[in-house]
């Protein structure tokens, strides 16, 4: 099999991950609740995950350090603690883990939304944007660190610049740079929070994921529920990490995230991220040489991580993608939950097939992959789809 789906889920994980958690499963209970030893054992295993995630993070507090079940988990956490914001401001490139639950806070709340102007691998046209929605009253402001579809490194750096400026919060979303790009906290005054899955770049099992919250407000405790702590009390607890993490937390998970948080760091994000880059790169190459494929490069590949995009003027999507399959090869296709990036890049009506090669991907596969795709573009045709 050629997995090349690692933007959705890291197939293939080291094997201490797997390891780790069937440990746990057997010799970890529940935290918080009981002096005995797997009560103990599950109590360590939580902290020293948030301790690691502390420190590959840049945070001084691993108490901030919050488990979820996912990206979309961290971030409604993230997105219902701003109930003081009256105009939310977001990337166009957002998935719909951050588009429908804003959305849905906007219509109940009588509150605005406004979406980000850009286009694909242009920086300068999202910031100038963002200068006016801050003009205009925006006081929260959400970004996804890199685009699902299309592997765009979003500006970062300079929007913070912008919004710690003017005192605005941002919430990150980590999803596809957790793992892949080096994020210190510490050194981005404008987040409040950041949310990332952790079954994706950092390699742990599904079901895993972390809210960073980083604002000196308290947030919303959006699952209320017992802790195993202040028990008698109806409300939640108002401190951190408890008050966001009600019933038993995901420990056999949280304990193979612990070894998936240690395999990139012993590797380092930038080794990662030049093994993901040289890959598609080679795709890329192949996938040019194929009449009728278009793909989306950035001219300047440190716009773009390990995922690369593209369709056939010949065939739809979804049946390169099955051609694929019934070859063992493993892609997306479609609009990727993200119409909004599509309808940025206008790629809206056609979709695209995305590949997102990760660290246990060859060269090699990359290139069997390609001459898949030239079999198919050559024996299959249909009408123009563009």
């Amino acid at each position: 099999m050629i997995y090349l789906d690692n933007a959705a889920t890291t197939l293939k994980k080291p094997p201490a991950v797997g390891s780790a958690a069937r440990w746990a499963m057997g010799h970890a209970a529940g935290a918080g609740r009981s002096a005995h030893f797997p009560a103990m054992t599950g109590a360590e295993i939580l902290y020293d995950t948030r301790a690691l995630a502390a420190e590959l993070f840049g945070m001084e507090d691993p108490r901030r350090v919050v488990f979820t079940f996912n990206a979309t988990h961290a971030l409604c956490l993230a997105l219902h603690s701003m109930q003081e914001c009256r105009h939310f401001a977001i990337s166009p490139f957002e998935h719909n883990a951050v588009l429908r639950p804003v959305i849905d806070i906007v219509r109940q709340g009588n509150k605005r939304l406004t979406i980000l102007k850009g286009e694909l691998w242009n920086d300068e046209l999202l910031l100038e944007s963002a200068k006016k929605a801050i003009e205009d009253g925006a006081d929260c402001f959400v970004l996804c660190h890199i685009s699902n579809v299309f592997g765009y490194i979003q500006p970062l750096e300079q929007l913070d610049l912008l919004l710690a400026e003017a005192g605005i919060p941002l919430i990150l979303d980590a999803s596809q740079s957790a793992g892949v790009l080096p994020i210190d906290v510490s050194k981005l005054p404008s987040l409040a929070a950041v949310c990332m899955p952790g079954h994706k770049g950092l390699y742990g099992p599904p079901g895993t994921g972390m809210l960073l919250w980083l604002s000196d407000d308290m947030p919303y405790p959006l699952l209320p529920g017992g802790t195993g702590s202040r028990s008698e009390q109806t409300e939640m607890p108002d401190f951190l990490p408890d008050r966001l993490e009600s019933g038993t937390q995901n420990i056999a998970g949280v304990a193979g995230l612990f070894e998936g948080m240690k395999f990139v760091q012993r590797l380092g994000e930038q080794e990662i991220l030049r093994h993901e880059r040289a890959l598609c790169r080679i795709a890329a190459e192949e996938l040019r040489q194929i009449p009728g494929i278009v793909s989306f490069v950035s001219p300047d590949m440190n716009r773009q991580t390990g995922v690369l995009s593209f369709y056939s003027r010949q065939l739809p999507v979804e049946t390169v993608a099955q051609r694929l399959a019934e070859q063992n090869i493993c892609v997306r296709a479609g609009l990727h939950c993200a119409p909004l990036a599509h309808k940025t890049a206008g790629t809206e009506r056609t979709g695209t097939v995305r590949i997102s090669p990760g660290w246990f991907q060859t060269e090699h596969q990359m290139r069997r992959f390609a001459a898949r795709i030239a079999v198919i573009s050559g024996k299959e045709s249909t009408q123009n789809l563009e």
